[in-house]
């Protein structure tokens, strides 16, 4: 954990002790009010209960009448006081003269408080007033005969003390509540934090921020354009990349938390989270743009729970693969010459050594004949000197591999207007005569035979082997893509050749039979320079 930064958990418990402590505050707050409301109403209604309770007694409405000793209404107040546990009962004549309280000096004495005087006109109230016993909460009710006439009062006070006393002893439990609550918190946050980084593998919030950065410039970085959705098909991501070939497109706007199917309807990647399954080099028009496009689920805990689409323009695809193409074609040309001219050295070093001098000077005289003659063949024919050097590596190649690989051209071919038709022809060219040589490894008749025809802007490329050849049904697959029948990671040099033909909107036919050989045509509209 970096210095000055709180750990998950201390930010959680934290956290929840604030939270806890300020509810449960603001709880005991409003229920402190509604149990000091209840307490006082409850203690009020005590005390009014307590005063009815006298002045229906027939011993006091006696003595205030003069018909019963007054001495007895300071034993039947005590008695009353004791067994409903209120701090006095004081019973008044209506001249406020006391014939019972608490401390028997007192009797005789004028009330105090004077908070009494509505109470001997009849009414019955309460109030809060200090007297001999302090401050306390009083109850008055008048006291009537028989005959409905007022004889005097009586006053029945609880200590505001208790009262807050009770108050305070509600409030405790809502005390304890709290503390108890803050604890239950503190234990829960703990869980909860322990949980949550169980979770997040570990790692602290600032630490998954941190991460989380990184791999958004890294996903911003790249040039491969990348869509993800989630389970129900929403987009979550859009790197920088895949912005721009959208918009390349003519799909303006965010269209992150829009549904993949309005927004992009011809993508697949819906179904790829249903079926869980893999879409690899996948071609994809996008509103006019061709996209090569890679579809992965993502699975967590064995379940797709959405989907990843990686693309890039099939443009910039293309124009790398025939460079890569054309480097690897010109190289092995190259090794070829060089390995056919190292063998005929090492001839000429073995004549020299045996001092056949006269062998030695026919053998240069021919291999210079027949180095000018095939040189001068295909460059005449031939005017295109990329193409040239081109054909005269295959030639030296087939030689070096034992073939015998002819060249035809009975017309001048001249240069194309546009260059990258030569890259295109490289590639048509090289994976004919590549798939040809492959095709007469095992025959006995070691031959191929290329052909090249230029008339009225079309151009015929031709290559015959003297192969096995090939059923009806394999003709129909050779140029799906990946499909070979020798071996793994095969099966892209025919695929490579019809997109090239299908770029340049030409045509191919194929005529193939078992045991003899198989012929390649393709014709190509062809605009060349003018001479």
């Amino acid at each position: 954990m970096k210095k000055g930064k709180l750990s998950l958990q201390a930010v959680i418990i934290i956290f929840v002790c604030i939270v806890v402590a300020l509810s449960l505050g603001i709880t005991d707050l409003i229920i402190s009010k509604r149990i000091t409301s209840s307490v006082e109403q409850t203690e009020k209604e005590k005390a009014l209960n307590v005063a009815k309770m006298v002045v229906l007694s027939p011993q006091v409405i006696g003595a205030l009448e003069g018909k019963v000793n007054k001495k007895n209404v300071q034993v039947f107040s005590n008695q009353i006081r004791k067994k409903t546990n209120v701090n006095f009962v004081v019973v008044m004549d209506m001249k406020g003269i006391r014939l019972s309280h608490p401390e028997p000096e007192k009797v005789g004495k004028h009330f105090t408080g004077g908070d009494e005087g509505p109470v001997l006109k009849g009414k019955e109230y309460v109030s809060i007033s200090k007297g001999t016993l302090g401050r306390s909460m009083r109850a008055f009710t008048p006291i009537k005969n028989s005959q409905g006439k007022q004889v005097g009062a009586v006053a029945v006070g609880i200590s505001l003390e208790s009262v807050i006393k009770a108050v305070h002893k509600g409030r405790m439990g809502m005390v304890i509540g709290t503390v108890i609550g803050i604890l239950i918190g503190v234990v829960g946050a703990v869980g909860l934090a322990r949980y949550l980084k169980r979770i997040l593998l570990g790692l602290e919030p600032f630490a998954i921020a941190r991460l989380l950065e990184e791999r958004s410039s890294m996903l911003q970085s790249v040039r491969e354009g990348i869509i993800a959705i989630d389970q129900e098909g929403n987009i979550t991501l859009v790197n920088r990349a895949a912005s721009k070939l959208l918009k390349k497109a003519g799909l303006e706007g965010n269209p992150i938390g829009m549904n993949v199917e309005e927004y992009l309807p011809e993508t697949r990647l819906a179904r790829i989270v249903e079926s869980g399954e893999s879409e690899m080099d996948q071609e994809q028009n996008l509103h006019g743009v061709t996209i090569l496009v890679n579809r992965v689920p993502v699975i967590v805990g064995n379940q797709p729970v959405g989907a990843i689409a990686t693309f890039r323009d099939k443009t910039e695809v293309q124009i790398l693969a025939e460079q890569l193409t054309g480097v690897r074609n010109y190289a092995d040309a190259l090794r070829a010459q060089a390995h056919e001219f190292m063998n005929k050295l090492h001839v000429i070093l073995g004549l020299v050594r045996t001092e056949q001098y006269d062998t030695l000077a026919n053998y240069v005289s021919e291999t210079v004949n027949h180095r000018e003659t095939e040189v001068g063949f295909v460059t005449k024919k031939v005017q295109d000197p990329v193409l040239a050097g081109f054909l005269i590596g295959k030639l030296s190649f087939a030689r070096e591999s034992g073939a015998l690989l002819s060249l035809d051209c009975a017309n001048k071919l001249p240069k194309p207007v546009n260059s990258e038709i030569t890259h295109e022809l490289i590639t048509i060219i090289g994976n004919l005569v590549d798939n040809a040589m492959e095709a007469i490894a095992d025959s006995p008749i070691k031959k191929v035979e290329l052909k090249l025809d230029y008339a009225e802007d079309i151009l015929t490329v031709e290559v015959k082997d003297t192969g096995m050849g090939m059923t009806k049904s394999l003709q129909n697959k050779i140029l799906d893509k990946g499909f070979s029948t020798k071996g793994d990671n095969r099966g892209f040099g025919l695929y490579l050749l019809a997109q090239a033909i299908e770029r340049l909107e030409g045509d191919l036919i194929i005529s193939s039979k078992p045991g003899k050989g198989t012929n390649f045509a393709v014709y190509i509209p062809y605009n060349a320079e003018d001479e």
